[in-house]
């Protein structure tokens, strides 16, 4: 049975706005720490940060380079360790065919969105995928969620993260620890 390798991808196009318009969104800081600390804790492979503005990604490569090459490793190695799993690139189908390379296969690509588009998995049955050793690539959404073109490209959706009211606008970053705890914490806590 192959290892179980599960990636995440923080989308910044195409995502949409609050109006539905298809739009892309600006790297953030925040985003950058918050979801490699989870990734890391929990063994995520790579956390890939996906947006097709130059100016963007090499933000993004500062922001890293401080805390995997800088002044910030020496200071702080555990943020260093995080951040060192992300991987910037400028499409979807580049972190697609960088997992695909590095697993020997294509992973199965899963969304998280209220907007169900192909099939839908629960958490369970995306644990048996993983265990069974499936790559899983995981797409998270910034702004207000992932365009439509892009959910009609995915394989799967898991269900939405909600809780017992009718409010539900989590971080990015809060979804990313939830999910990641849904699907990867220790037998003893599921």
């Amino acid at each position: 049975m192959r290892e179980a390798r599960l990636d995440v991808a923080l989308v910044h196009y195409p995502v949409v706005n609050r109006r539905g318009e298809t739009i892309g969104s600006a790297i953030t800081n925040l985003d950058l720490h918050d979801i490699a600390r989870a990734g890391r804790t929990y063994g995520v492979g790579t956390y890939w940060v996906v947006t097709p503005f130059a100016e963007q990604r090499d933000l993004a490569a500062r922001i890293i380079g401080h805390w995997t090459e800088g002044y910030g490793a020496r200071a702080n190695p555990d943020r260093g360790s995080a951040l060192a799993i992300i991987r910037i690139c400028s499409a979807l189908d580049e972190a697609i065919a960088g997992m695909s390379a590095d697993c020997g296969r294509r992973p199965l690509v899963v969304a998280t969105s209220a907007r169900c588009k192909g099939e839908r998995l629960d958490f369970r049955d995306l644990r048996q995928r993983l265990a069974g050793g499936w790559p899983v690539l995981l797409l998270f959404g910034t702004a207000w969620g992932l365009a439509p073109e892009l959910l009609e490209r995915v394989d799967a959706t898991l269900p939405a993260i909600s809780g017992p009211g009718g409010y539900n606008h989590l971080s990015v970053r809060s979804a990313a620890a939830i999910v990641l705890d849904r699907l990867l914490a220790g037998p003893d806590r599921v």
